[in-house]
């Protein structure tokens, strides 16, 4: 699925701060990943270069043999819309807009047709427990509702690989564990490539494979 090659990223302002350096690491098809390590040692930036969100400062990151290091802003919008889902520690949904709008944005830039986006979108809510709170607004969810609607909005694309970047982090003990549960049950039932980023370690051991990230360098986490 992922193969990292001297992958290095260094950002440069008042002082330079090397975030990535020389990683090379393979993430299987299929593998559920937990990434730890303390503040600052790179977590938020591998997971950025796993996505596309971000380019390297140098090395390769492939994504089914294809670099996204490599590609130009249009290819990786293409990347992102048809392989990618994200899901984040503070859920990014439109307070304006329902939960099954919410999940409809995610399929607005591959130009799905209206009714096609509207099916897709309940059949995902669906997913998640969240059928009956279609209609709903993100301020009329509990913290975990919001988040099901933002794991929805990402597996709505029906991508290859979800990547979460601290997913339980804004949770308390009980709905962590409802949440860590649920991507468990997806990774099994759809086949997904799972990488979360966490501060937890209850999270991180529920992981099939751990990678520990500090200072820019990865290990395995045994």
């Amino acid at each position: 699925m992922y193969q990292l090659e001297k992958l290095t990223k260094t950002y440069t302002g008042k002082r330079t701060v090397h975030a990535l350096k020389d990683v090379s690491l393979e993430i299987g098809d299929g593998e559920l990943v937990a990434i730890q390590g303390p503040t600052g040692g790179g977590k938020s930036t591998l997971l950025q270069m796993l996505g596309g969100l971000d380019r390297p400062t140098s090395g390769s990151v492939r994504l089914a043999g294809e670099d996204l290091a490599a590609l130009d802003d249009r290819g990786l919008t293409r990347a992102r819309a048809q392989r990618l889902g994200f899901v984040f520690q503070h859920f990014n949904l439109i307070p304006t807009l329902t939960a099954a709008e919410n999940v409809e944005t995610a399929l607005v830039p591959a130009k799905v047709p209206a009714a096609e986006r509207s099916r897709r979108a309940l059949e995902a809510l669906a997913s998640v427990g969240l059928a009956e709170r279609a209609d709903h607004l993100p301020g009329e969810l509990s913290g975990g509702q919001q988040q099901r609607v933002a794991i929805a909005r990402a597996l709505v694309k029906e991508p290859t690989v979800l990547l979460a970047d601290e997913p339980t982090g804004n949770l308390d003990e009980a709905t962590r564990d409802e949440i860590v549960d649920l991507l468990e049950g997806l990774w099994k039932e759809q086949g997904l490539t799972v990488i979360l980023v966490t501060h937890d370690s209850v999270v991180a051991r529920r992981a099939q494979r751990r990678l520990r990230i500090a200072a820019g360098k990865v290990t395995e986490v045994a």
